[in-house]
């Protein structure tokens, strides 16, 4: 987050004006943000429902069901994301203690007989009907909101110019039992990403550079004792020896990687034709709707579709910069701040497993990806992002 400036976060000290019909939210909103985030999962749409047309095993007879089910996830999505922006991120900010008490209940919940394994993780609660929750998803924004209260609290204030050392360490303390228990289900790929968060928090907040190097430092040396201590489960201990060694074992523990790099290979440079790939047709990459999606745009829309959603995500990350780079508040650049780490690291982790140059983790593509929980999360996520740059003083 090179180019934050900690002296340019003064207090502010007059109340916001309220918006004109000349100023209104919609006049506001940042419309390239949105609308990448909307063709994402336009695409995301038509992706999943090729990957998924033809599996009776998956769609119960239907080969419509994951498409309409994509389409209103998208659309409680949005209705989340109306939902963030109308409460406000500041209004939020003061609902932090419950909303963080709630999610940690929700991933306690999940070590319980209500918790389910899925794909190796036991990091869901199955709901009924067909639904479930991934608890961990919403805990990524919880952990963004709480450590950007705590290390906004004194600077916005006009107290100090950066968070003191004591204020670093609440804000960790605020991510640091939800670590503990994800990674007892264990959910490797989402513990990834909240470090990538915390990371992304406290470079953006000013907090001393001593602090980001320790806990890089406190992370390394934690990742060679859980693999010493012989921590890690089997199935996950299979992906990383596929990724150091992706000839290992073609048929077993490299299979997936192995034909997601076919699939992606195959598509050239204009792919061949939506509905037309003959791996995603002949189901050779598992999980192809979720967490190897993109091998289905490399597939069949080619090096152009898979570029085009390189670009989409490089827009959204662009303004969610912008709108990072643009708030007079402390707070409001760190909850930005975090919402690009994650969407960064997320994105980059998607996509670099199924070329294989990532683990295997099993983390969803934002926005595109199958999935309610990773959805919504998302879309709450652009609703925060829309409602700093909403909530800017309005100068005369």
């Amino acid at each position: 987050m090179a180019g934050f400036s900690v002296q340019r976060y003064a207090p502010e000290r007059s109340t916001f004006a309220k918006l004109t019909a000349r100023d209104s939210v919609l006049r506001r909103l940042d419309l390239p943000l949105l609308l990448s985030a909307l063709a994402l999962s336009f695409i995301g749409s038509l992706l999943v429902w090729s990957a998924t047309r033809n599996r009776t095993q998956l769609n119960q007879g239907d080969p419509y069901y994951f498409l309409v089910r994509h389409a209103m996830n998208t659309g409680i999505g949005l209705g989340l994301m109306i939902g963030t922006i109308w409460l406000g991120h500041r209004t939020l900010r003061g609902a932090v203690p419950v909303l963080y008490g709630l999610s940690v209940v929700l991933i306690l919940a999940v070590l319980t007989p209500l918790g389910a394994t899925v794909n190796g993780a036991h990091a869901w609660i199955i709901i009924g009907g067909g639904f479930s929750l991934q608890p961990s998803e919403f805990t990524k924004i919880t952990i963004i909101l709480g450590m950007a209260m705590i290390l906004a609290s004194r600077v916005d204030a006009g107290d100090t110019p950066h968070p003191d050392h004591r204020t670093v360490l609440k804000s960790l303390g605020i991510a640091a039992l939800p670590i503990l228990i994800i990674m007892m289900m264990p959910d490797l790929g989402s513990v990834m990403v909240i470090v990538i968060i915390i990371l992304g928090v406290l470079l953006a907040s000013g907090a001393s550079n001593r602090w980001v190097l320790g806990l890089i430092g406190a992370g390394v040396a934690g990742a060679v004792a859980v693999a010493a201590l012989g921590l890690l489960d089997e199935y996950q201990i299979n992906r990383f020896a596929a990724f150091a060694n992706p000839s290992l074992d073609p048929a077993g523990v490299g299979y997936n990687t192995n034909q997601a790099r076919i699939a992606i290979g195959s598509g050239g440079l204009t792919g061949t034709g939506l509905f037309k790939g003959s791996q995603t047709t002949g189901q050779f990459v598992p999980e192809q709707q979720t967490d190897f999606v993109f091998t289905v745009a490399g597939e069949e829309l080619g090096f152009i579709g898979a570029g085009l959603i390189l670009v989409l995500l490089g827009v959204v990350l662009w303004r969610a910069c912008r709108i990072a780079r643009e708030t007079t508040e402390l707070y409001g650049t760190v909850v930005a701040a975090g919402i690009i780490a994650w969407f960064g690291f997320q994105s980059f982790e998607n996509i670099g497993m199924t070329l294989g140059i990532m683990p295997v983790a099993g983390l969803p593509l934002p926005f595109v990806s199958y999935g309610g929980s990773s959805m919504f999360a998302v879309w709450v996520a652009i609703g925060l992002l829309q409602s700093i740059r909403v909530q800017r003083p309005i100068t005369a």
